[in-house]
C-alpha cells in the first residue's frame, strides 16, 4: 500500500490533539496556562483522548489492507509476521521508554506530584518491553503506552480472525466469492461483540476486544471500499451506519460515535477515490509530515513535557504567559524530538539484532536509575 497524504495529515491532527491532551493535563506549567484559555484547556483535559479513536480506526483500515486486501488472507508465515509487527512498534518504544526512565529520574526532586512515575522495578521493565504492562497489573513508564499493547493486541486478534476464517473456508471448500464474505462476517461479528457488550464493561479497557468495535469498523471500511457496484458499496455503509446506531443507542459513548464518524468519512471519501496522493495535491505538507511522524510524536512528547516543566518551574517566575510559552516550546521540542527518533529508530528496518538491543538498553536505564 502507498503512501495516501490525506490519511497521513488526518494522523497528524489527531495526534496533535493527543498531545495537547496531555499538555493540559500533566505537569505544573498547565494550572498556569490554563486561566488564559480555560474552556480551550478544559475540553482538552477532558475530550483531547478521543482522537485516540481515529487512530484505531485508521490502524483498522490499513491492517485489513496489509493482511488481507482482498478478503483473503496474504500472509503465508503469521506468526512471523506477528513478530515482525511487534519489532516495527516496539523498536522506537523501546527507545523512547529508555529516555523517559532517564528524565524522570532526572526530574524526580524537582516535580512533586503523580505525573512522574517512579523508579522501575525489573519485573516492571520487562513487562513494558514485552507489552504486557496493563495485563499484569504494573504502573506505566510513560504516558500513553497502553496504546502500544492495545495496537500490538488488536493485530494480533485481527490476524487470528482472518486466520480463522481461512481454516473454515478449507474446510468448507468454500469458493473464492464465499470466504471473503466469511472474512467480513467474522469481523463484523467481533466488533458488534465488542460494540455491544465488552466496549462497555470498564474492567476490560486492557484488552484488544475492548476496543476492536473502533479497529473493526475501519477493517470492513477497507474492504467496502474494495465493491465493484454502487449498490453493494451503498448497502454495505448503511449496513455499518445502522451497527453503528444501534450501539450507540444501546449505551451512548461518544468514544464509539468519533470512530463511527471517522469510519464512514473514510469510506465516502475512499469511494471517490480521495485517498490517492493526486486527490489531494495541494494538501498541507507540513500535516502530512507531523502524520508520518506522528508514532514518534506519540511516544517521544512526554518526557519532553516533564523536562520542560521541571526546567522552567525552577528557572523561571511562575506566571500564565511564561507557562503557555513552556507548552508551545514542548510541542516544538517534541516535534523535533519525533523526528529524531523517526529518522534513527522507526523508519530503520526492524531487526531481531535492534529489537533485543534496545531492549536491553531498557533493562539498564531502568536498572541504574533504581540503583
Amino acid at each position: 500500500m502507498g503512501r495516501m497524504p490525506l490519511l497521513d495529515a488526518v494522523k497528524g491532527v489527531a495526534c496533535a490533539l493527543i498531545v495537547g491532551h496531555h499538555l493540559a493535563r500533566y505537569g505544573p506549567l498547565q494550572e498556569g496556562a490554563s486561566v488564559l484559555a480555560p474552556a480551550l484547556f478544559d475540553w482538552l483535559a477532558q475530550d483531547g483522548r478521543l482522537a485516540v479513536q481515529v487512530f484505531l480506526v485508521l490502524a483498522g483500515f490499513l491492517a485489513a489492507g496489509s493482511l488481507a486486501p482482498d478478503g483473503v488472507l496474504r500472509v503465508d508465515r503469521p506468526l512471523a509476521r506477528v513478530g515482525q509487527r511487534y519489532g516495527r512498534l516496539v523498536m522506537p518504544y523501546l527507545a523512547a521508554l529508555s529516555f523517559s526512565v532517564l528524565v524522570a529520574a532526572l526530574v524526580r526532586p524537582w516535580l512533586d506530584g503523580d505525573a512522574v512515575p517512579a523508579a522501575p522495578g525489573l519485573a516492571q521493565l520487562l513487562a513494558h518491553g514485552l507489552l504486557l504492562q496493563d495485563l499484569l497489573g504494573f504502573d506505566a513508564l510513560s504516558t500513553g503506552v497502553w496504546y502500544v499493547a492495545i495496537d500490538f493486541q488488536l493485530f494480533v486478534l485481527a490476524l487470528a480472525a482472518i486466520g480463522l476464517s481461512e481454516l473454515l473456508q478449507r474446510r468448507w471448500a468454500l469458493g473464492r466469492e464465499r470466504s471473503r464474505w466469511l472474512v467480513a462476517g467474522l469481523v463484523l461479528a467481533l466488533a458488534v461483540a465488542s460494540l455491544a457488550v465488552f466496549n462497555r464493561r470498564q474492567e476490560l479497557d486492557v484488552t484488544a476486544i475492548y476496543f476492536f468495535g473502533s479497529y473493526g469498523l475501519g477493517m470492513l471500511v477497507f474492504w467496502i471500499g474494495r465493491a465493484t457496484r454502487d449498490s453493494t458499496w451503498r448497502y454495505a455503509v448503511l449496513l455499518l451506519a445502522l451497527v453503528g446506531a444501534a450501539a450507540l443507542a444501546l449505551d451512548w459513548r461518544s468514544r464509539i460515535a468519533i470512530a463511527l464518524v471517522t469510519a464512514l468519512a473514510v469510506a465516502v471519501v475512499q469511494h471517490r477515490d480521495g485517498l490517492a496522493p493526486a486527490a489531494w495535491p495541494r494538501i498541507g505538507a507540513p500535516l502530512v509530515r507531523l502524520g508520518r511522524i506522528s508514532y514518534s510524536l506519540f511516544l517521544i512528547h512526554f518526557p519532553v513535557l516533564l523536562l520542560v516543566s521541571a526546567a522552567m518551574s525552577h528557572l523561571l517566575p511562575d506566571t500564565p504567559w511564561i507557562d503557555l510559552m513552556g507548552l508551545l516550546a514542548t510541542f516544538a521540542l517534541s516535534i523535533a524530538a519525533a523526528t529524531l527518533l523517526y529518522r534513527w529508530v522507526e523508519s530503520r528496518p526492524a531487526t531481531w539484532r535492534a529489537v533485543l538491543g534496545l531492549f536491553a538498553a531498557l533493562l539498564a536505564c531502568g536498572l541504574l536509575v533504581s540503583a
